[in-house]
């Protein structure tokens, strides 16, 4: 701008050194969209985001494993020509696929092992296989096709053996085990006993399950550990019912010394006033 002032003169901004330059490095750059023809990085975006989503599905199974903990089946009995065995859902497409001629009996590698290989291989080769840029499935008939296919074989062999399976559970007037224990189970409810335990129905019921050698004594010394929560059995013999086959001198002295490799020695764990606490109350444990 020239230093006197004429009204004619023609005015020319030249920029102000006050201002600072912008800077476009930490401007964030426009999403991969923006650009045709361009796919997002593998890594990092593509695996974090896939990260991401397989770790909110893991605390979604973290979370039914903890609110509902498998059920203990009844012990296995191979003299029960009533069981139906049954695999869990997501097999059951599988698990009718093997009862066709064309994968059991003669064929029965090619339905256990040749066959699911195919399946899985495909599975794995198929980003390899169909590298198109195009993603709207009609436009990828192949992919879209197989695709299709396997949902409706999938589908259609869970329905078919889910179907024959209830047919022989009436065929054969077959209560299902987690159905029976569910009964079993409401009907102690109703009569105010403790859940039945599978395969354990007969072992009699806890005489005095609020005293303090069991509710303080044996859960301090870990008896619980070996013989159940509830006295049970476990890694041990069960407990309820002793009293009918063992004596309270017997017991005193299996407590003291031990028996067996199993069941070790609590001479110098526990005073002879909580071992005989103890054995007297394992005393009592006698079926009605």
């Amino acid at each position: 701008m020239a230093h006197k002032q004429d009204p004619n003169e023609k005015i020319v901004y030249v920029g102000d050194s006050r201002i600072r330059k912008r800077d476009n490095k930490n401007v964030v750059p426009p999403d991969y969209t923006a650009f045709p023809g361009k796919s997002e990085a593998f890594i990092p975006n593509f695996l974090l985001k896939e990260w991401m989503v397989g770790v909110v599905a893991l605390v979604g199974v973290l979370v039914l494993v903890i609110s509902e903990p498998a059920p203990l089946g009844y012990p296995a009995n191979p003299l029960n020509g009533a069981f139906i065995p049954m695999p869990d859902w997501y097999f059951l497409f599988m698990y009718q696929l093997l009862k066709y001629p064309y994968t059991s009996e003669d064929f029965i590698v090619f339905g256990t092992a040749l066959f699911p290989a195919l399946l899985f291989g495909g599975l794995l080769l198929a980003p390899f296989l169909d590298t198109g840029k195009e993603r709207r499935f009609y436009r990828r008939p192949m992919a879209s096709s197989f695709m299709a296919l396997s949902l409706v074989a999938v589908i259609y062999l869970t329905w078919v053996s889910w179907d024959h399976y209830q047919f022989e559970l009436k065929a054969s007037g077959t209560i299902p085990e987690h159905i029976e224990r569910e009964i079993k189970a409401e009907e102690a409810i109703e009569k105010g006993l403790p859940r039945p335990i599978p395969g354990k129905e007969k072992i009699p019921a806890m005489v005095a399950a609020d005293d303090v050698a069991f509710t303080g004594t044996m859960k301090e010394a870990q008896c619980i550990a070996c013989h159940g929560a509830e006295l049970e059995g476990g890694g041990a013999p069960a407990l309820r019912g002793i009293g009918d086959t063992l004596s309270k001198e017997e017991l005193v002295a299996t407590i003291t010394n031990g028996k067996g490799d199993g069941m070790p020695p609590f001479k110098g764990k526990l005073t002879d006033e909580q071992i005989d606490q103890v054995a007297t109350w394992l005393s009592k444990q006698k079926a009605e």
